[in-house]
């Protein structure tokens, strides 16, 4: 007995432009747009204009048909960097970003904690370090609940006293590769740092947290981003109890969702306990692969090389100038010891496992680069950010195959303010993202949220612009001569992330036999206009999933 399964007439999008891939795009690259898309099935049948035979057939057969009205077809983008729980948990934080100073810190914690008795706790985002010293003494006096304080760049939590009672500061040591600061009694003072974030901090707020406030996390979080545009992403910082939530979710329901995910890495000077934590990554892997599980799987493992330049924890190969955290290393420590790091990254290369490393600062680059080296180009390694890499390293990238993960809306010179003061004329090789491409690196176009906005238009405008997407009437332009083209930073918010995980047959790119992941945008293919662009259409496996 034969069962036949019954196509259904599809969707054909008509009026107006469809974005053709572009293979290997630069900075002078123009788009090519067809006018006329055909999905059926979840699947992408045709692209490219109405009067083609197989337009004129899928309507003559009864394909429902949407008129664009003008608007453009882009492919589902899928963020190259992103943190998913944090970022569902972050979105009902109290918002800092706005802030300039202690009092208006003092002043939006207040208000929040006065329109919000019954939280148990109060948690803050967006505080940068040019805003306020990270001390408990600052804040203690708003309101007896523990008071948590992310920074922008989620690499330093500023906490209540009560707060360092709940978690039981006083008793903690430092991690390797991350800080507790104390006064000179040895009592903590409120800030924790780097690895002490990691593996302290957020293991804690998630422990307090329910199941539900996890799994609530995660569905804001992706309706959020289907509302910006995007069917997908990768997540750089996946450990046990935020995968155990996905492994749940997933086994109830499918999320309109994609996301292949990097296992972070702890820093340890045991050799023996770093192995161990790769054994661990090599497990989850094989449970749950691509093959079994194309949507959600682990890819790899995370490595942190070194920290942020705004808190002078990024390892430089000259020392930081003086600064208001400048003292604490003249240039910067490496979180990991080289040796350990080679041993780390070897064993992961050889079980198949991909690798992307966080390296900053030049000297954390140079070592970075040194340690994937080794490695089998196959794999698609990857580094994350690359803030100020040397010439020669920028040229290494592509030479070896690696992957420049970068995250452009870190390059928004509204941020950057203090970097002179930092680095002097080292800014010079700010976000060198031009060499990256150049050098015939491969791009993988993230946002880092929720450290950094993800709005996808406003990410490819600092990347295309140099300028702020944060505050436009902020002048400054940081390395013009670094900027990427906008057909080539679209691509790369796309097929370039998909293709970092082996996506990239099935996802990314607007062609027949890929999977239906589109988006539709009311918006002008130039640079100075894209913060005009506003979504208005998601569709996921070829269903709407979100529209304006």
């Amino acid at each position: 007995m034969v069962i036949r399964v019954l196509q259904t007439p599809g969707d054909v999008f008509v009026g107006g432009k469809v974005f053709l891939h572009a293979k290997q795009p630069g900075l002078e690259t123009e788009p090519q747009f067809g006018n006329a898309i055909y999905i059926r099935d979840g699947i992408i049948e045709h692209v490219g204009f109405e009067d083609d035979d197989a337009i004129t057939q899928c309507r003559a057969a009864g394909a429902t048909v949407h008129d664009l009205s003008g608007k453009t077809v882009l492919p589902g983008f899928i963020d190259g960097h992103i943190h998913l729980l944090r970022l569902g948990q972050s979105l009902s934080k109290v918002a800092l970003d706005h802030c300039e100073t202690i009092e208006d810190i003092r002043k939006a914690i207040k208000e929040y904690a006065i329109a919000n008795p019954n939280e148990p706790r109060i948690l803050c985002k967006g505080w940068m370090r040019y805003m306020s010293k990270p001390l408990a003494s600052l804040v203690d006096d708003l309101d007896p609940r523990p008071i948590y304080v992310d920074s922008k760049d989620l690499h330093t939590t500023w906490c209540s006293t009560s707060a360092l009672k709940e978690i039981g500061a006083d008793k903690l040591e430092d991690p390797e590769g991350g800080k507790i600061e104390r006064d000179a009694d040895g009592k903590p003072t409120g800030a924790f740092e780097e690895a002490a974030v990691f593996t302290m901090i957020w293991p804690f707020l998630a422990s307090v947290a329910t199941a539900k406030d996890r799994e609530d996390w995660v569905r804001a979080a992706v309706e959020t981003y289907n509302g910006s545009g995007y069917t997908g992403a990768i997540d750089m910082a996946m450990e046990e109890q935020a995968w155990a939530t996905l492994l749940d979710m997933h086994k109830e329901k499918s999320l309109p969702f994609r996301l292949a995910a990097y296992w972070l890495m702890r820093p340890s000077s045991s050799e023996t306990d770093c192995l161990s934590q790769v054994d661990r990554a090599i497990e989850v892997w094989k449970e749950l692969n691509a093959e079994k599980s194309p949507d959600l799987h682990v890819v790899g493992i995370k490595i942190i090389c070194d920290g942020i330049i705004d808190a002078c924890t990024a390892y430089l190969s000259e020392p930081y100038l003086k600064g208001a955290d400048a003292l604490k290393a003249p240039a910067g420590n490496p979180f990991w010891d080289a040796k350990i790091l080679n041993a780390v990254v070897s064993k992961a290369d050889a079980a198949g496992l991909q690798i992307a490393l966080h390296a900053i600062g030049d000297a954390a680059i140079t070592m970075a680069v040194d340690a994937l080296s080794t490695c089998s180009p196959l794999n698609r390694h990857r580094m994350e950010h690359l803030e100020l890499a040397s010439a020669r390293d920028a040229k290494r990238l592509g030479e070896l195959g690696i992957t420049a993960s970068i995250q452009p809306v870190h390059a928004d010179p509204w941020i950057l303010r203090a970097w002179p003061g930092l680095l002097g004329h080292r800014c010079e090789r700010a976000f060198p993202y031009r060499e990256f491409s150049d050098g015939g690196a491969p791009l993988a176009l993230g946002s880092d949220s929720p450290t950094s906005p993800w709005d996808i238009m406003g990410n490819v405008y600092v990347a295309t612009t140099r300028k702020s997407y944060r505050n436009t009437k902020y002048d400054e332009v940081v390395n013009y001569n670094y900027r990427l083209g906008v057909c080539e930073s679209v691509v790369a918010a796309s097929y370039g992330s998909a293709r970092s995980v082996f996506w990239d047959k099935r996802l990314g790119s607007l062609e027949p036999g890929k999977v239906a992941d589109l988006t539709i945008w009311d918006m002008d293919w130039d640079k100075e206009k894209l913060l005009n662009a506003t979504i208005k259409e998601t569709w996921f496996a070829g269903e709407k999933v979100w529209g304006a």
